[in-house]
Formats: C-alpha cells, sequence, structure tokens
C-alpha cells in the first residue's frame, strides 16, 4: 500500500436488523442452524448447511412496513439449503425465526447443493495427504506436497461418468509452486486430475494421462520473486503521491444500511449466492420520491473454457449458482482497493456447519470525482461549468485464479452504471515442442493461455414510477431517400413493445437498446416515463446449440431475457446449478408465454468479457473492463443536474 496519509475509514455494522431487507445477522445465523439441529438433528459433520439466506419479504409487505413506522415488522424468513452425507440426499427448509419454528422441510430429489468453502479446502487436504496421489505425483518428480495445490471444480450432470452418477463428485486441477509463497497457477500439472467424492472425501480415480516436461517460464508477480534481472530493467520512474480527501467529511449519510445522496435514495444487501445486491433505489425529483429500482444483483456467473483439451473440457464454471459470490467476497483495503473518505459494510457468511463469520470492510460506499457533468461557453455570457460527483457502491470477489471488482455508480443526473473488472491469474497449460495450441494464446515459453468465456447475468428488477412497466425495444431506422428526404439524412426511431415474455439479442446495425416504460405516468411533456438499459460487452455466446454446455446456461445464448417478477424466479441456470443439467431456468420460465405488458417486469442483461488471452494479460492480468448502463429517458422533465 501506498505510504501516504490517508482519510480515516469508518465500519458501520448494525447488531441486529431494523429493516425487513437488512441482510442476516450473525446472531440469526445461528438461530436458523440451531433450529434445524433441534427440530430435524442437522449437525455438523453429519451434515453440511451449504446456504443460509434470508428469504426477503415481498415489495408489498415492504411498502406496508415503509409507509407506518409503527407497523408490524414482516417475519423473518430463512431459507436453508442442506444435504445428509452419508445419503447425499439434499434438503430445503424454510424457517421462521420471528416465530421459532420450522415452516418446511422438503427432500429435493436428484439435486446438489451449491458447493461450500470448506468443502474446497477439505478436498485439497485430502487429496495431497492420500497414499494414491502422492505416489502418482512422485513418478513426476513431485515429492513436495507442501508445494502442490489441488483446485477442485464442479462438473455438469452431462459430463458425470455413468460409474459416478448420483454421487457428490469434483474434479481437480493439480499445481505446483516453484518454491514457497510463489504463484501456484504458474505450475500446472498437465494430465493430471483427480476426481473425488465430496461427501465422503474418498478418492475415486487418478486421471493421469500424459506428461509434458515442464518449461523454464516466468510465472512470478509477487516483486520479490520477481528476477532481478527484470526489476533492474524497469525504467518506470516513481510516481508522486495522488491524495484524495474530503476535510468535512463525506457527503453521503448511511443509517444503517440505507444511503441518501444527491437526491439518491437506496438500501444494501448481501446474501451467499449473489453477495452485494442494491434495493428500493428511488430519485427526489423536487420533493417527489420517485421509485427507479426494486432490486439490482448479479443472478448467475458462466465462465465456459473453450479449449476441448483433455485438462479443460470440464472448465465450465458457474460462479454464482455453484459456489456463491458472497462467499467469495474478500475484505478490502483503504488505500489499495478505496481511495477517499470510506465507509464500509461488514458482511456475515457461514461455514457449512452452519457457523456465522464476518468479512469485515466487504462492501465500500465513497465519492469520486468524474470529470465534466456538463459545460458551455457562450460566446457572449461567459462560461458554466459544472465537475461531476458519483456515489460509488463496491465489493470484490476472488473466485480460485480470478477476481471480480463490481461497482455500482450513481451519478448526479440520474444515471446508473454498472462496471465489471476481472483480474488475477490466467488458467495456463504447458505443451511440448512441436504441438499446436489453437484454441489459446502462447504467453510464455511453451505455455499458453486458452480462450475462455465471462458471462454475467444482471438481474434488473426496476419499478418506474411504479410497477405497471413495459419493457420496449428501441432501434434506430434509416428513412429512405425520396422526396422528403432527398439528402438521405432523415433517421427514425422505433419502439416495439416487448408484450410476452422471452428473449432479445443487440443488434449493431440498429443501435438496439431496450427501455423500461411507464406508460401510466407522464412527464410534463406529455411523453411517458423511461429508464433505458444502454448495452455494453454483449457478444454472442460462440455455441453450438447442442452443446450439453449450452444447454446448462440458455441464458448466455441470448443479451436480453424480459419475465414478469416471480419471487421464484431468481436463478436463469436454476436454483441447483452444481451438477445441474439442461434446460434450468429461464428456458423453463419463457415457456410459460406470460404476458410482460403493463406489469412488475424483470429485465435480464447478459454481457461481459470474450476473452481472447493475450501475452500482456501473464503473469498476473491487468483488469479488463466491462460495464452497461440506465439512463433516464424521458423521466426528467430536462437536465436533472441543473442545480448541481
Amino acid at each position: 500500500m501506498p505510504e501516504q496519509q490517508l482519510p480515516k475509514e469508518i465500519v458501520v455494522t448494525t447488531a441486529a436488523p431494523f429493516h425487513p431487507l437488512d441482510p442476516l445477522s450473525a446472531e440469526e445465523f445461528r438461530a436458523a442452524a440451531e433450529l434445524l439441529a433441534s427440530t430435524q438433528g442437522v449437525t455438523f459433520p453429519a451434515w453440511r448447511l451449504a446456504a443460509i439466506e434470508l428469504i426477503e419479504p415481498d415489495k408489498t409487505a415492504i411498502d406496508a412496513f415503509e409507509a407506518d413506522a409503527a407497523g408490524a415488522t414482516p417475519d423473518r424468513i430463512v431459507g436453508v439449503n442442506c444435504f445428509e452425507r452419508s445419503s447425499n440426499m439434499t434438503y430445503q427448509a424454510r424457517l421462521s425465526l420471528t416465530r421459532g419454528d420450522v415452516i418446511s422441510f422438503t427432500h429435493i430429489p436428484g439435486v446438489q447443493a451449491n458447493m461450500t468453502v470448506d468443502e474446497w479446502e477439505e478436498a485439497d487436504e485430502a487429496l495431497r495427504r492420500h497414499p494414491r496421489v502422492i505416489a502418482a505425483l512422485a513418478k513426476r518428480g513431485i515429492t513436495d506436497l507442501s508445494l502442490v495445490f489441488m483446485d477442485v471444480w464442479t462438473y455438469g450432470q452431462t459430463m458425470i461418468p455413468e460409474k459416478y452418477q448420483g454421487r457428490r463428485i469434483g474434479w481437480s486441477d493439480t499445481w505446483v509452486r516453484a518454491r514457497p509463497g510463489a504463484n501456484p497457477y504458474a505450475g500446472p500439472v498437465n494430465g493430471f486430475h483427480c476426481v473425488i467424492d465430496l461427501a465422503s472425501m474418498e478418492l475415486l480415480d487418478i486421471e493421469d494421462t500424459f506428461v509434458v516436461d515442464p518449461p523454464e517460464i516466468m510465472g512470478e508477480y509477487v516483486p520479490a520473486l520477481i528476477p532481478e534481472r527484470l526489476r533492474n530493467a524497469s525504467t518506470r520512474e516513481p510516481l508522486k503521491p495522488l491524495e484524495i480527501m474530503q476535510p468535512e467529511g463525506a457527503s453521503f449519510s448511511l443509517d444503517g444500511n440505507r444511503i441518501r445522496w444527491q437526491n439518491w435514495s437506496m438500501r444494501i444487501g448481501f446474501n451467499y449466492r449473489e453477495g452485494l445486491t442494491i434495493h428500493r433505489v428511488s430519485y427526489r425529483d423536487y420533493g417527489r420520491e420517485r421509485p427507479i429500482a426494486n432490486r439490482l444483483s448479479f443472478a448467475e456467473m458462466a465462465v465456459p473454457y473453450r479449449d476441448p483439451g483433455e485438462d479443460h473440457y470440464r472448465r465450465t464454471a458457474f460462479d454464482v449458482g455453484e459456489w456463491g459470490l458472497g462467499f467469495m467476497t474478500t475484505s478490502l483495503e483503504l488505500g489499495c482497493d478505496c481511495l477517499g473518505e470510506i465507509r464500509y459494510l461488514d458482511a456475515v457468511m457461514h461455514n457449512s456447519a452452519g457457523e456465522p463469520y464476518t468479512i469485515k470492510n466487504a462492501i465500500c460506499i465513497h465519492e469520486e470525482d468524474a470529470a465534466v457533468l456538463w459545460k458551455h461557453i457562450d460566446h457572449d455570457g461567459g462560461m458554466e461549468v459544472r465537475r461531476m460527483r458519483r456515489l460509488v457502491v463496491s465489493f470484490h470477489v476472488t473466485v480460485a485464479n480470478y477476481e471480480y471488482l463490481v461497482y455500482w455508480r450513481f451519478y448526479q443526473d440520474g444515471n446508473i452504471e454498472c462496471e465489471v473488472r476481472a483480474t488475477g491469474i490466467m488458467v495456463v497449460s504447458y505443451f511440448s515442442e512441436g504441438e499446436d495450441r489453437p484454441c489459446g494464446t502462447l504467453v510464455d515459453n511453451r505455455t499458453y493461455a486458452p480462450f475462455h468465456q465471462h458471462f454475467l447475468v444482471a438481474r434488473l428488477d426496476l419499478d418506474i414510477d411504479g410497477r405497471a412497466n413495459t419493457v420496449y425495444r428501441s432501434e434506430t431506422e434509416m428513412i429512405p431517400m425520396g422526396p422528403d428526404n432527398p439528402y438521405g439524412l432523415a433517421l427514425h426511431q422505433k419502439k416495439t413493445p416487448i408484450t410476452t415474455e422471452g428473449h432479445d439479442d443487440y443488434c449493431w446495425e440498429t443501435q438496439r437498446s431496450w427501455t423500461v416504460t411507464n406508460d401510466n405516468s407522464l412527464n410534463g411533456l406529455g411523453t411517458p416515463v423511461s429508464y433505458k438499459l444502454v448495452p455494453g460487452a454483449a457478444f454472442p455466446s460462440f455455441f453450438d446449440p447442442a452443446s450439453p454446455v449450452f444447454q446448462r446456461a440458455e441464458v448466455v445464448g441470448h443479451t436480453v431475457w424480459v419475465t414478469p417478477n416471480d419471487a421464484k424466479e431468481r436463478w436463469p441456470a436454476g436454483e441447483f446449478v452444481n451438477q445441474g443439467g439442461a434446460g434450468l431456468g429461464m428456458p423453463e420460465w419463457v415457456r410459460q408465454g406470460r404476458s410482460v405488458e403493463d406489469t412488475d417486469v424483470v429485465l435480464w442483461y447478459v454481457f461481459g468479457i470474450h476473452h481472447i488471452t493475450r501475452p500482456e494479460e501473464w503473469p498476473v492480468m491487468p483488469v479488463d473492463t466491462v460495464a452497461f448502463w440506465l439512463k433516464p429517458v424521458g423521466f426528467f422533465d430536462r437536465n436533472p443536474s441543473l442545480d448541481v
């Protein structure tokens, strides 16, 4: 971290929830685990509690609570996914913490709960201790097991060998560090994978299929481990201090999990699967509190590797559904991850025994200067210019080798930007002299990084001036040249309502976008109010529809999906993604053909990184940045930042 005087960080925690959308507290996690233990015999280590989450009250219940501060608080309902290890049976529970009782406890046949961090760590330890693994690695000349790392991945249903059907299984990559503290991902053990039963931690198989003679490479990024010849070759001059100070403090207020800033109001949530969630987003317009979004989050992230080779064909991660962004969230550090007058929120998660733990500084809230907001120099009247400031709510997750940095930004002119940055370490493989690697990029001596994709699915539950909304496809059309358009200049904007749930795709030729419109609410100009999804980082899936990988995540096959809001429809690749099959989630929902006109709708946006790997991203990857915007279109009568 740079040595400079930094603003004091302020961590905000609440001992107990005081709003129905506040995340579960440590006491509530404990209460849920104890209730299941006392009533159903769900105790660790015979059982694992894979997921404990708040079941959020519906919108009408929240409306009633916020309208009457003295009114009744909705029950705190908790959902739990757990499994018995000996039988490998998954159960789903609904608990009322308010009443202290079990609403339901149901066996869900044929599914696997999400992977847990405990399993990932225990599998690494169990495999490195196993005599068969030790012997197999010794044949390859790998004898110091303290340098070995077994990175366990999940299976998709269609890739599970028939003999392992019905088990809770994983497969491992094997990596070996060059020395203690070195980068493990610089030392792939190609052709060596273990299959493990994660319920029993039983080694099922060692796939020892081929050997590659390790080349001499430079895969280190920690300064002390970078060779001296490379450190001394640097011509970069040191930077002078850059200080960001707010002597009078931050301009936003934080009351529990509620933020107010520059006419904006919102609530911060957090759960094991989505990580950061943002609720009840509104903008105060001349004293009138106007709703914009009920809930903003990421509902899935799929990362398929596009190399059919033995080392990579199973590498199809669903980081939200199989693992959970909340579990992968990391603590932020002032001066490194965040600059300025920071307010932090801690997050509370749980292990597979149901015991809570705290992720310190999990969510960062701060203001940023963002250059010019608006400006004009009049020939006679002088200059008017305003600088822009934005409120940033962010969190970071570490998913094995990759890091994802998520920023929700709120602007004074009513714009909302969602930016995601990917960094970390690319997966690499060695190859032998004379071999060709067409599905990857050479990044070091006989070392390539396979092509892959990062698909993110944003779930945008917008309530534009209320819940009766319609999504319109908005496209620019060229008007043919003719008597009324002799110079071919005329353009027309065509708006087409999406009336039945389904999908749509980005179109470069028409600059297609989508507006969520309230036709029942008119602005001062007499036109319906809207917010527009401005697409960014959209790309085709590049999958054959018959691909079993694609069939597990059909949602990534289109840019936008529109569905009616349904509390049960939260996960576009299915609720139980781990070892999940084809056609779950979004394709199931939209087959119903429900109306999405003038109703409570959800807009799902698919974007991300089509990652054609580069040498410049090795041995550690500079951030790759993607983003999309939500912009007001007729929501205001004029520029809402005239008063800045």
